[in-house]
């Protein structure tokens, strides 16, 4: 008997579920592949490339891998942990530098860089085509006492903007001016005492630098394991998906029916009619549950009452699908043909309309000229 409707509902089921699965799976292969196909990014590189790499890599992969298991989220907990640590050392710096700052801002010389430069009440109308960015120490103090993000990340930013308050008026003033003077002083009183400090905040960098090249590494042996295991399961999904289709194979085997005399010789018969490329699938299909089948001999000699019901209703199916090809194709093709055949046609008759045409032109100027 043919396989009941119940069956056949069965079968859909079941295939329904294996391609979902394959969908998945087909990604995760994707995804996996992507991963071990990108340049490797190592710990070797310099401090700057670290940093870059590791920022691109937050955006990145943060939601997809740091969140997925334990020992991710462990890694991303502790560096929140090193970041917390890290920032609080900075602020120590900061603090040291505080007192720098104070002591030059305190200085009987530097009322004239406390507030920014009274452009208009001065009447200095070239200010701004000299001074490409203008700095004083009280931009520098609210921007030091921040705290909504926007002030200093770090030490050097704040003696680059010192360092910048001196240099504009340097800048803008002649040497024998007084204002110059004063900028100089202060500026070679402000380095001496910056270089005290310098060692600490150059040891704080290299730590800095020391910790992130460590995370980054952290980082990227935590990813190859991910994606290591990945691989692994969905290898082993790949064979148990192969256990079911070879489940339902043999299910579907044991629910065919022997298939008539008469279907076998149309089944021949109709194998004559397909192009030599489906000639060829359909010799991969006998070959795949004969192995001593040669589909790609030159010679085939193929016994249809020698092949299983699951090999002759594999090839119904697919002969049926392909001969219903071909015949659209052919049809296409035909109408093609038509159109052609038609414009060819439609250009003959309007040569002969204009050949006319010009014939009864000459003969109407015989005529006039008579």
């Amino acid at each position: 008997m043919e396989p009941i409707n119940s069956d056949v509902d069965e079968f859909k089921t079941c295939v329904d579920d294996i391609y979902s699965q394959v969908d998945k799976l087909e990604k995760t292969v994707n995804e996996v592949e992507q991963f071990y196909s990108a340049p490797a990014t190592t710990a070797n590189k310099g401090s700057s490339s670290i940093v870059k790499e590791k920022d691109k890599d937050k955006d990145k992969d943060k939601d997809k891998l740091l969140l997925t298991t334990p020992l991710n989220i462990y890694h991303l907990q502790e560096s929140s942990q090193r970041e917390a640590t890290a920032s609080k050392r900075m602020q120590e710096l900061m603090r040291h530098f505080a007192l720098i700052f104070r002591q030059i801002t305190q200085h009987k010389w530097a009322w004239p860089f406390l507030e920014p430069v009274d452009v208009e009440g001065l009447n200095l109308v070239d200010y701004y085509e000299v001074i490409e960015k203008p700095m004083d120490f009280g931009t520098i103090k609210t921007k030091m006492e921040t705290k909504d993000g926007t002030g200093y990340k770090n030490v050097r930013e704040i003696y680059a903007d010192v360092r910048l308050v001196f240099k504009n008026a340097m800048k803008y003033n002649d040497e024998k001016d007084d204002v110059h003077v004063m900028a100089k002083t202060l500026l070679e009183k402000f380095e001496e005492k910056w270089l005290q400090l310098l060692p600490k905040v150059a040891e704080e960098e290299k730590k800095r630098e020391e910790e992130e090249a460590k995370a980054l590494l952290d980082m990227k042996l935590t990813r190859e394991a991910a994606y290591a295991n990945m691989a692994k399961d969905t290898s082993t999904k790949l064979h148990e998906i192969d256990i079911q289709l070879r489940e339902l194979k043999e299910r579907v085997v044991q629910k065919c029916r022997r298939m008539s005399t008469e279907e076998k010789r149309k089944l021949g018969t109709a194998l004559t009619r397909l192009s030599p490329e489906d000639i060829s699938k359909a010799l991969e299909i006998v070959a795949e549950n004969n192995p001593n089948f040669q589909a790609t001999a030159q010679e085939v000699d193929l016994d249809i009452d020698a092949q299983s019901e699951y090999t002759l209703w594999r090839l119904k199916v697919f002969v049926k699908e392909a001969l219903k090809i071909q015949g659209n194709n052919a049809s296409n093709n035909n109408v093609t043909n038509n159109n052609k055949d038609d414009n060819k046609k439609n250009n003959s008759k309007r040569r002969r309309e204009i050949c006319d045409a010009l014939a009864k032109s000459k003969r109407t100027k015989k005529l006039s000229n008579l």
